[in-house]
């Protein structure tokens, strides 16, 4: 445990990363307004004040507490990091041994993905069965949660759902349409929801929305996933910086799929 400790400070993923203090306050407070594009789609069940959300923050993140400090530095705590990652390890193996149906999907196709493309393949050795609904369904206009002038499509890499532009490049996206239209395409088709999905942003805030189990990764400014844990709709958030090169998390893969294969 020390080793992969060591391992987050090292890589920035966790301890002192570049994450900003202005953009974790500035988020932080765009949520408490409840702007739509730091939502995720998981409209709170009460109304969170901005010294709420940053305490909610420390707590779970390990981030300052102080709504005073708006500039600076801040930090992702390890410890944190690691605690969280346990319990996330715990419920890929459970889907692993009941062999669940899986939905695997990310809004960050050049950073974290890497550990989405690894539960996924370790997922379907075990077993599971990987959800893949509405493939190239278009799920978002232009603009409507990142600074674009194109529409997005579901696309899949490996199993795990991403936004596509035109079927060109991946994209970067906080939106929730995207898991909308994919649970929308389940019941259209008769089929039950997945037992588990494994996401970020909109596309898991959208799933905690719909009531489903849902296990995820967020960086230190983007409380809404936390804040969905706190109030008990996310089963697991990952406090970690979501967008460094993606070999950098493949410690993190070996420490979070140990044992993942024991339903096989």
């Amino acid at each position: 445990m020390r080793q992969l400790v060591s391992h987050l400070r090292e890589a920035l993923l966790a301890g002192d990363v570049e994450t900003t203090r202005a953009s974790n306050h500035g988020n932080a407070a765009a949520f408490a307004e409840g702007r739509e594009g730091y939502v995720f789609g998981l409209v709170p069940l009460k109304t969170w004040t901005l010294p709420e959300v940053l305490a909610v923050m420390a707590e779970r993140v390990g981030i300052d507490p102080d709504p005073a400090r708006s500039t600076g530095t801040d930090v992702i705590d390890p410890d944190k990091t690691v605690r969280a990652l346990e319990r996330m390890r715990d419920r890929l193996r459970l889907a692993a041994e009941r062999r669940e149906r899986v939905i695997v999907a990310t809004g960050h196709p050049a950073g974290i993905i890497e550990v989405h493309l690894a539960i996924a393949a370790a997922l379907r050795a075990a077993g599971c069965e990987l959800l893949q609904p509405a493939a190239g369904a278009v799920f978002a206009g232009p603009g409507r949660y990142d600074h674009r002038e194109f529409p997005l499509a579901v696309r899949y890499i490996g199993g795990v759902a991403v936004a596509a532009e035109r079927a060109i490049a991946l994209w970067h996206t906080h939106s929730p349409d995207g898991m909308r239209a994919m649970l929308a395409d389940l019941e259209a088709r008769g089929e039950a929801p997945p037992d588990l999905v494994v996401a970020d942003h909109g596309f898991a805030g959208a799933a905690a929305a719909a009531g489903l189990d849902v296990v995820s990764f967020a960086d230190s400014n983007d409380p809404a996933l936390f804040i969905g844990e706190a109030e008990g709709r996310v089963s697991v958030t990952v406090p970690i910086d979501d967008n460094v090169q993606p070999h950098l998390y493949w410690p993190v893969n070996d420490f979070l799929l140990e044992g993942v294969a024991i339903g096989r």
